[in-house]
């Protein structure tokens, strides 16, 4: 392929950046040219494109966000919306678009190949709700971002005697606040794909206040089917102890990409370029452990994550 685009899609990830620049000056560098398709799928049906080179993409890989930009397209979903979007990258000569997204991104990039357009899917999200990657760009930087705010919070709940309940993003995936809780030491953690016990989190509480201990950090997933506020009401209730809630929300997908976020970019952005001038479309790049892999586009876009049943079982030893 001589021509290619490149779009993010869907929640913004920290490290989207970074991809973008790989998968620009990648394409440079092999002799393409690279179109930047801005506010993904709905600025592909409505023409927001335009040839970027080496300098477009300076000074961004320290950036969170997208400079891209992203949306979500209702539009694109429809069969009018498709057409348009074909028809506007047979107008600019586009042969390939790299996706950089999460698995409603995949999706999108699934029902252009069956257009005829060659896509290429670059794991985006902070949520590592794509099983057949081991991680995905931005996670790394949310874990990050969750602990600093831990530790923020735990200043206050311990001068205070409180218990706090932090609720964190992650969709149907319990892997952020898994591994956040983990490295922050939370006392319990609540996540989607493992039944919960007010009762045993409330003796842990208790138990913990018994023995001395000023606070307590309750992590919960937001796939968790309980409301965060009634959460603690329930706890506070059941212990006698104050328990307030904290939903950071978007905090969480902004800030600076960690360094691990912008490698894994760099490697996964290339990748796809590499794929693309081969002539190899409908895949999905990812990793496992270290190594750089490649997956069915169709298969990645609809993988489920899987819990991590040791770090579970971890974190909750370590809390006792």
């Amino acid at each position: 392929m001589k021509k290619i685009g490149v779009l993010t899609s869907g929640g913004d990830a920290p490290g989207m950046n970074a991809a973008v620049r790989a998968v620009v000056r990648g394409a440079v560098y092999n002799d393409m040219q690279v179109y930047g398709i801005y506010h993904g799928f709905e600025g592909l049906m409505n023409g927001e494109i335009e040839e970027l080179g080496v300098s477009s993409v300076s000074d961004i890989i320290h950036r969170g966000g997208t400079m891209l930009r992203s949306a979500r397209s209702p539009r694109f979903m429809t069969e009018e919306g498709l057409k348009d979007a074909v028809r506007q990258a047979k107008l600019f000569g586009i042969e390939g678009i790299v996706v950089i997204g999460g698995d409603g991104s995949f999706k999108g990039a699934v029902s252009l190949l069956k257009k005829g357009i060659g896509t290429i899917g670059v794991p985006g999200t902070i949520d590592n709700d794509l099983g057949y990657t081991d991680r995905t760009i931005g996670f790394d930087t949310a874990v990050n971002t969750v602990v600093s705010l831990l530790g923020n919070i735990r200043d206050t709940t311990v001068a205070h005697g409180r218990a706090t309940v932090v609720e964190v993003m992650g969709r149907h995936c319990g892997d952020l606040a898994l591994t956040a809780g983990l490295a922050a030491g939370a006392e319990s953690i609540l996540i989607p794909e493992v039944p919960y016990d007010l009762d045993a989190i409330a003796e842990k509480m208790v138990a913990g206040k018994q023995r001395g201990k000023h606070h307590s950090i309750i992590m919960k997933a937001e796939g968790v089917d309980i409301d965060t506020a009634e959460l603690a009401k329930q706890l506070e209730e059941r212990t006698g102890i104050e328990t307030r809630s904290v939903v950071p929300a978007y905090i969480q997908r902004g800030g600076t990409p960690t360094a691990g976020d912008r490698v894994l970019a760099a490697r996964l952005g290339y990748r796809a370029v590499e794929l693309l001038r081969d002539e190899v479309r409908g895949v999905a790049v990812g990793v496992r452990g270290d190594e750089v892999i490649v997956a069915n586009l169709e298969e990645a876009s609809v993988s489920q994550n899987h819990v991590q049943t040791k770090i579970t079982e971890l974190a909750s030893i370590l809390s006792i």
